[in-house]
Formats: C-alpha cells, structure tokens, sequence
C-alpha cells in the first residue's frame, strides 16, 4: 500500500470494539517538511466513559484467562506482523520530519521491543497466571503457617498519554510490558504525528491477533476519560512537567490513587573526563556523541544531550570541532536521498525551540548556527519546520540558571566548562533529575568519582571509552532490558527495565495461609505442603504425568576421607579446609577437614537421578545453591526432590520443571538447599 501524504484524511480512533472519526472536520495535521495538509484530527463526541469499561470487562477478561507465556507469543506474532509491514510505516514516516535512520529508531525500535519482550518473558517468567515474588517466609516453626508475595494482574486499563517525536516505539514501549502483565490499553498519542500511530494501530487490529478491545486509539483530545478512571487503572504520561503534573493532580487520579508513570523534561549531560584530551580516542568519541544526538531525530528525543561538561583546557577544540561537524549536516526534506536530519515536527514546535533559545542566551552565547536563518538542502526553508543545529556555549555554569533549567526541545545544546571533578558532578546534578547522563573516560578512578555522584540524579548512565567504541549502543538509546526512567525533573516514573516493568501493571499481594493453600493459589510448590512419593520415579514421568509436589526420597550415602581426597585431586580443588585437618580446625566454621560443596551436589545428583533414558531430557542449571552445614567424613547424605514448578513450552515438545532439593545429613539437618531445573517431554517416547 502507498500512502498519500498529501492527501488528507480524517482520521478515526479505535474504541469499544470499532472505528469512529469525531464529530467535528478536525483540526490539519501538516507533513513537517513541505508544510502541505496529512490528515485531520479530532475525538469530538467519544464516549470514554464506555471504551474504559471495554477495555476493563472485555479485553481485560480475555488477557487475565491466558498465562504469561501465551501473551508473549501474542506479542511475538503480532511483532512479526508489523515487521513485514514495515515499509508502510517508514513511508508515512517522512512526514512526521524524521529520515530513514530516524524512522528505524521509532518503527523498527519500537517492534523490535516489542519482540524483545516477548522472548524475555517467555525465558524468564513461568507459565503462568500467578506471578510469586521473593521466597516463601516462613512464619511458623512447624512449616504449619507461611506467607508468599504473589503479582497479579490489574483489573482496569493501563491508559497511555504520549509524546509526538516517536508515534510508533512512544506506543509499543508502553503496551508491550502492559500486554504481557495481562492489562489492556487505551493509546492516546500527541496530536502531531497521530496519523503514523494510528496506521500502526490499523495494522494491528487488522492481524486479529489481539483479544478484542486489548489496545484502543484515541486520536484527538481524551475529553473527560480521566474523569473516568479508577483505583485498578493505570495512567502514563510522556511529555512536559507542566503537563505532567495537571494530570498527576486530576480529582479522579488523586481521590482513586491510581498509579500514575510520568516522564517528562529532562536536561540530559555528557560529562567529557579529565584524561579525554583533544587527540585521545574518548575525545573524537565524545564529539561524534555529542553531534548524533544533537541531530538525531532533530534533537526531538527525550534522552538527547542537551548540557555538554567539559574541561575548561579543553572547550575551545571542543567547540571547534563540534562546530565543524554540525555545519556537515546536511538539513533538508527527510524523504530525499543525502539529508541527514529532517524538520521539526510542526513549525509550532519550531517556534516553541526558538523561544526556549532566547531564554537560553540569558547566560550563554550561540557558537554556531543560526536560529532564525535555515540554511536547507532541499524543502522549503519556511513552509517546513527546519532549524539548524545549535551550540551554545556558556563560561560561568556554576552561576547559571537557564541552562540548567530550559530544556529547547529540538536540536539544541550548550558547552559548559568545570575544573574539578566534583565540579563536573555538580553541574550534571544541577539537571535536577535526568533520565541519562554520560561519562566519556578511560580513567577508571574518574569513572567511578563521576557515575557514584550522578546516579542518585540519573535513571540511566553510559560510559564511553575506546573499548565500547563498537559495540556501545549510546548515550541516547533507552533499551527494552533497562530502566527507562528518572527521578526529580524528568518526572520520577520508570519504564522499560525487562519484567520489571510488568510488575508495574500488576498488584503485590501477601498471602498467608498453610503451605498446602499457598502451593495452590501460586501452583507452585513450598516446604509443609502435601508430597506424594508413591509410584514411579518422578524422572520417568513425562510433563502430561507429573504433578506439583511428585517427590522422590532417596537412600543414604555415607561420605568417606577417601571420597573427599579422591574429589580434590580429581578436580584440583586442595583448598586447605579439605586437605590439611589441622588448618580445618583452626578455621571458625569447621571442626576438621569437611566435604567439597560441590562433591555434595555430586553425590546429591548420583542420589537422585534415575540412569535410563526417559522423559527427562537435559539439567540446564541450578538456582540458588546454598551450602548450609558442613559435612565430615562419616556423614550419611540423603535427598528429598520435589517437583516445585511445571512450566510447558508453547508450541515446543518439551517444557522446564523446577524441582526442589534439600540434602540432609543423618541428624535431619540440611547441609545443601537450591533448586535443579531440567527439560522434560511433554509425552513418553
């Protein structure tokens, strides 16, 4: 399909189960670069009231029935559609003013999240519905009473208020953990750039992937939906601080205590370290960064460089050389080949940059570019929303305001000198709260002074030297893995961060209770619940056969001073607590020569472990080994293995057990407690 961009076209928002279009023409949308009309908006006469209730009663019903494991490979399939789409999108793009390579950031960033979060969840969450959190406490001596956190998934609608400069990753970064948590959205993007999301979004329900009602578009105002909100919904915002705090203070958020993500300004610093001369590795570096994310997507990204630290000796070749770099850009229409950095989004945003740099040039000068004179490749100079890339530079930072207090959301930064490394931490702290700063050195003892002092102001820190050169993925790329997020100014929200983003849709529950209940509401096993150790060995039953708490108790094996001998020359491990009794017993813990560790889980697995070939097919790890009680020569070691945790593959003929071993001596006491994790068939071979 070819899109038209000079065409426009109404668009409609998605919500309780259809498309709909408002009842006004709308207000046009202009394509940044050419200035010429690309759709119309409005969301006049939406009932947000009832696409809240649709998404809480029908999506939200439909996600919560299925396990952690079937949304991911829900994300995964709808991922790999829009992928093979892609071309679509990067076409409707342009006129959003982002290039080809900005585009990929925002369209195959953003789906490439989407399907890091599927394999993420599906390797590291069970497959389940009840997600437990921490370890069981036990809150009796007897094992009769205990307690397990457990996560749930909310019962409402995560609703999701976001920026213009990235209308498609903006939307998968945020659904995508929500998904998977079991909650349904409601997607209001910036008006701007509207059209590219909500043909993303076309895309989307069209696959027929998704349970009916799991993502909603809202194009255009959201109305009264906040008024709509309750205490089991979530609300998000990227934006402004201004904007952010009129909606974390709306009535209905306040009096419902809903939870409530911000991410707003943010005054990003890229610290330059005393060892990083003009001519070393880390300098060319610093300036190559700095220069990338002043032009990247004009400027227009949260995490963008916007105070640039330096070393006093140091500015001059640094504002030099960063001069000389941002003259090569070459600024012009993003859809023509050679452009290197397109418009603004709207020429309201370029003259909301042009107003935020007069305030700036109340304490720092302009060292290249000019704001009120585009200098283009191609485009219209005036009709699109061009501006040439900006540096400032600023001599007495320690005395300023404005620098560390206006962020011009575009292609803008400032060069400001500092003399001592507490300085330099101290003008990276004026941000205030930043969602990134970074530290180019290949000093470690500077690395260190500069990150330990920024982090308490920073939700991310990237340091840069010569050794990351090739593979760092820069200061401004927040990744699905890690936190994106940071405290004060850039509105004390976290996103991203892997699974632990998920928790953020999903409630923390104590739950007490005797330990067969609690084996029960978590579908995992704990110590005190019932055991069956009747029938067959648990090894030999396949994933359809075994069951949550199947148990095997094993026979003793007495350890001998020989075994202990024999291990340590057959594996080299002669530490002395092994080998010389004398030493031994002069050590606190032991009363002589005691057993390897690791000879114990040895022995433990030869205990346990049923020779055939059979529906167990590989260990693949162990989790939390703890050794507990030393083991002499004469101790008889025994196992009790219990099936813990059963979780099935999708689509895959096998599934992973967890299965919980505690090796006791001949008193009863535990000497060894971790968990075996193992591949099983689904079915007997």
């Amino acid at each position: 399909m070819t899109i038209n961009v000079q065409a426009p076209r109404r668009l409609e928002s998605y919500v309780c189960g259809s498309w709909a279009a408002g009842a006004k023409e709308g207000v046009p949308l202009l394509d940044a670069a050419t200035g010429a009309p690309v759709a119309l908006i409005d969301s006049t006469g939406l009932d947000f009231k009832a696409a809240l209730a649709y998404g809480r009663d029908k999506a939200g019903a439909a996600l919560r029935r299925m396990s952690f494991h079937e949304r991911a490979a829900m994300l995964k399939a709808l991922g790999l559609a829009l992928m093979e789409q892609k071309e679509e999108f990067y076409a409707l793009s342009y006129a959003t003013g982002a290039t080809r390579a900005d585009s990929w950031i925002d369209i195959e960033g953003g789906i490439g999240t989407l399907l890091s979060y599927a394999s993420k969840a599906r390797r590291e969450l069970p497959n389940t519905r009840v997600l437990t959190d921490g370890d069981v406490e036990l809150l009796s001596k007897d094992n009769s009473f205990s307690a397990q956190h457990i996560l749930t998934p909310l019962e409402g609608v995560a609703v999701h208020i976001n920026a213009f400069n990235f209308p498609c990753w903006g939307m998968l970064e945020k659904i995508a953990p929500t998904l998977i948590a079991g909650l349904p959205a409601i997607v209001k993007p910036a008006s701007q750039t509207a059209y590219l999301t909500e043909l993303m979004v076309r895309r989307m329900v069209g696959t027929g992937i998704l349970p009916e009602g799991a993502v909603q578009l809202i194009c255009g105002s959201v109305g009264d939906l906040l008024d709509h909100v309750g205490d089991q919904d979530v609300v998000t915002f990227t934006g402004s601080a201004a904007t952010g705090r009129r909606l974390k203070t709306h009535p209905a958020i306040v009096a419902n205590s809903v939870r409530f993500t911000m991410e707003a300004d943010s005054l990003n610093a890229a610290v330059l370290g005393l060892d990083a001369a003009p001519g070393t590795e880390e300098f060319d570096l610093f300036v190559k960064e700095v220069a990338r994310e002043m032009t990247a997507k004009a400027g227009q990204k949260c995490t963008a460089i916007r105070r640039v630290i330096a070393p006093r000796p140091y500015t001059d070749a640094l504002v030099a050389a960063l001069g000389d770099r941002l003259a090569k850009t070459a600024l012009g229409n993003p859809a023509e080949e050679g452009v290197r950095m397109g418009p603004l989004a709207s020429l309201d945003q370029r003259e909301e940059v042009r107003a935020r740099i007069r305030d700036l040039s109340a304490d720092a000068e302009i060292v290249a570019g000019d704001p009120g004179n585009p200098r283009v490749v191609s485009g219209d100079a005036e009709a699109g929303a061009f501006l040439n890339p900006v540096l400032f530079y600023c001599d007495k930072p320690a005395s300023a305001r404005a620098v560390h207090d206006v962020e011009a959301f575009g292609p803008v930064s400032t060069v400001m000198p500092y003399d001592t490394v507490e300085e330099a931490v101290e003008l990276a702290k004026r941000g205030r709260g930043s969602l990134v700063a970074s530290v180019f050195t290949n000093d470690p003892r500077f690395a260190e002074d500069v990150v330990v002092g920024m982090a308490p102001f920073h939700g991310r820190v990237l340091i840069g030297n010569r050794v990351s050169a090739k593979t760092s993925t820069g200061h401004g790329s927040p990744l699905p893995g890690l936190v994106h997020g940071g405290p004060g100014r850039a509105g004390g929200g976290e996103e991203l961060g892997g699974m632990r983003s998920v928790k953020h849709y999903m409630q923390r529950t104590a739950v007490q209770g005797a330990p067969a209940l609690l084996s029960a509401v978590t579908g995992r096993w704990v110590a005190g619940a019932p055991a069956n150790t009747h029938g067959e060995h648990p090894f030999r039953k396949s994933l359809a056969e075994l069951k949550i708490g199947d148990q095997l108790e094993t026979a003793e094996r007495t350890v001998t001073l020989e075994d202990i001998e024999h291990f340590a020359h057959f594996t080299g491990d002669t530490f002395y607590a092994h080998m010389d009794e004398a030493a031994a017993r002069a050590n606190p813990f032991f009363d002589g020569r005691v057993a390897h560790g690791y000879l114990i889980a040895s022995f433990a697995a030869g205990l346990f472990v049923d020779p055939a070939p059979g529906p167990v097919l590989a260990n693949y790890g162990v989790d939390s080994l703890r050794f507990l009680t030393p083991v002499y020569p004469g101790d008889a070691l025994k196992v009790r293995l219990t099936a813990k945790e059963i979780n099935p593959r999708e689509n895959a003929d096998h599934g992973e057990v967890r299965w919980d071993c505690r090796v006791s001596n001949q008193k009863g006491e535990t000497v060894a407690q971790y968990d075996v994790l193992t591949m099983v068939a689904k079915t007997r071979g």
